[in-house]
C-alpha cells in the first residue's frame, strides 16, 4: 500500500531575530502552509520564521500584522482573508473571535464541522506516523452534536459581568449565552446573569476572578463558586462511545487477569472494568474526594486507592505493589504518564494497555517508550472530544507478546 503523503510541515530552520522596525507592527501577506497544535494558522515571514495567526485556516493567502516578536517565531493577527479556504463559513456565535473584546473559546467555528474533523485526524496520522509509518489509525469518531454537548463548564466572573476570558488576553468578555453549552447550562446561564451585580462574586485577595463552575445536573442555586468540581468528561454522547470501545477491548480479555487503573477519578472508566467482571481491579487517584466517592459506589471487584500518580517514589511503590497486573487502563491530563519507573521492568507481567489519552504530543512521548519497551500499537481511535476547538482525545490499545 502506498505510504499518504504527509501534510505542510512547519518551517524549522534557525533564522536572525528581526529588528523592532522589521517586527512588531509589520503588516505582510502570507499563504497559511500549516495548523499548529494550538489550533492556530502557521504562515511563514518574509524572513523564514514561523508566524503564529489565529483565525485564519489552511490553504489561505491572508494579511496579517504582527503582534508580538520572539526569538524563533511570531504571533500574528488577522487583518483580512485574501483568499478564503472552501471550508471557512460565517460562526453562529456572534461571541466568536480572537480580539480582547471576543471569547475565542470556539478557535475552530469558523470552518465546516468536516474540515475541523479532516485537519484533526491529519494531525493525529502525521505525528504518529513519524514514530510508526503506517501505524492503524481509525477515522476519527465524530460528535454526533457538533454545537450544544457541553455538560460542564467554567465560567469567570468580577461581579459586575459575567463570562469567559478572552483568549491569550487577561480580559473578561461577558456572554449571554454560548452554543457549545447544553440546553440546561444555557438556561443556568441565564439565570446567573440576573444574579448581575453580584457583591458575593468580588474577587477576594489576589484573585482576578472568581469561577463558577456549572453542571448538567445542578441547578442555578447549586452552582460551585471558587471550588472546582470532581472531574468528568465535558461531552457525555463522546464519553458514552469511549466507554463503549473500552468495553468492547476489554471484552475480549480474561476475567481472571488482574487489572490496575491509574488516574481513575471517581470511577468513569473504572465502572465499565467493573462491569465487564474483572476479579481484581486496583483502581488509583491522586484526589481523596475522588477516591471517596469511588468508593462509596461498590463497584464489584474494585479495589480504590489514593497515590500522587507524578511522585517518582509514590509511583514507584505502587508498581513494585501491583507486580502481578497484567492490564493497565490510564487517563492521566495532558502531562500524560510522566512516571513510569518498573512499568517496563523485565519481571513485569504487563501485556495489555489502554491510554485514553488528552493529549497528542504527551502521548506521542509515552507511545516511543511503550514501543521501545516491546509493546506494539494495535489500534489507536481519535475521538473529537470537544468539536469548535483543536482539542482531540486519543483512545489507544498497546500490547506486548507474552515470552
Amino acid at each position: 500500500m502506498a505510504q499518504k503523503k504527509s501534510g505542510p510541515r512547519f518551517i524549522t530552520s534557525r533564522r536572525p531575530p528581526a529588528t523592532r522596525a522589521e517586527g512588531v507592527g509589520q503588516i505582510f501577506e502570507a499563504q497559511v502552509i500549516a495548523l499548529a497544535e494550538t489550533g492556530n494558522a502557521v504562515v511563514a515571514h518574509p524572513d523564514g520564521r514561523r508566524v503564529f495567526v489565529p483565525g485564519a485556516w489552511l490553504g489561505e493567502r491572508v494579511r496579517v500584522k504582527v503582534k508580538e516578536l520572539k526569538s524563533q517565531y511570531a504571533i500574528a493577527e488577522l487583518i483580512e482573508v485574501l483568499e478564503a479556504s472552501p471550508a471557512r463559513i460565517h460562526p453562529p456565535c456572534p461571541f466568536h473571535g480572537f480580539g480582547a473584546n471576543q471569547c475565542g473559546g470556539c478557535a475552530w467555528m469558523f470552518v465546516t464541522y468536516a474540515a475541523q474533523l479532516h485537519a484533526k485526524q491529519e494531525r493525529v496520522e502525521q505525528a504518529i506516523h513519524r514514530l510508526l509509518p503506517g501505524a492503524p489509525v481509525r477515522p476519527i469518531l465524530a460528535a454526533p452534536e457538533p454545537l450544544g454537548y457541553r455538560v460542564r463548564a467554567q465560567l469567570k466572573t468580577d461581579g459586575r459581568e459575567l463570562g469567559f476570558v478572552a483568549n491569550a488576553q487577561r480580559q473578561l468578555v461577558a456572554v449571554d449565552d454560548c452554543l457549545v453549552l447544553s440546553e440546561h447550562n444555557r438556561t443556568i446561564l441565564r439565570a446567573l446573569r440576573h444574579q448581575l451585580p453580584n457583591p458575593a462574586w468580588t474577587p477576594r485577595g489576589k484573585q482576578d476572578w472568581t469561577t463558577i463552575d456549572i453542571d448538567e445536573s445542578v441547578s442555578c442555586a447549586e452552582v460551585s463558586v471558587n471550588k472546582r468540581l470532581p472531574f468528568q468528561q465535558a461531552n457525555q454522547q463522546q464519553n458514552q462511545a469511549m466507554r463503549a470501545w473500552l468495553q468492547e477491548r476489554l471484552d475480549a480479555l480474561p476475567r481472571q487477569r488482574p487489572v490496575l487503573e491509574l488516574f481513575a477519578g471517581s470511577g468513569n472508566f473504572t465502572e465499565v472494568i467493573a462491569a465487564v467482571g474483572f476479579e481484581a481491579i486496583m483502581a488509583v487517584e491522586a484526589v481523596p474526594e475522588a477516591i471517596a466517592a469511588l468508593q462509596a459506589r461498590n463497584l464489584p471487584g474494585v479495589t480504590a486507592k489514593t497515590c500522587d500518580l507524578f511522585d517518582e517514589a509514590a509511583f514507584t511503590g505502587l508498581v513494585q505493589q501491583q507486580r502481578a497486573v497484567e492490564i493497565l487502563v490510564l487517563d492521566p491530563p495532558r502531562d500524560g504518564l510522566k512516571c513510569r519507573t518498573g512499568l517496563f521492568d523485565r519481571r513485569s507481567r504487563l501485556r495489555d494497555v489502554f491510554y485514553i489519552s488528552c493529549d497528542l504530543a504527551t502521548f506521542s512521548r509515552d507511545l516511543k517508550d511503550f514501543l521501545a519497551a516491546g509493546y506494539r500499537l494495535e489500534e489507536l481511535q481519535p475521538v473529537d472530544l470537544f468539536p469548535q476547538t483543536p482539542h482531540v482525545e486519543l483512545l489507544a490499545h498497546l500490547r506486548r507478546p507474552a515470552p
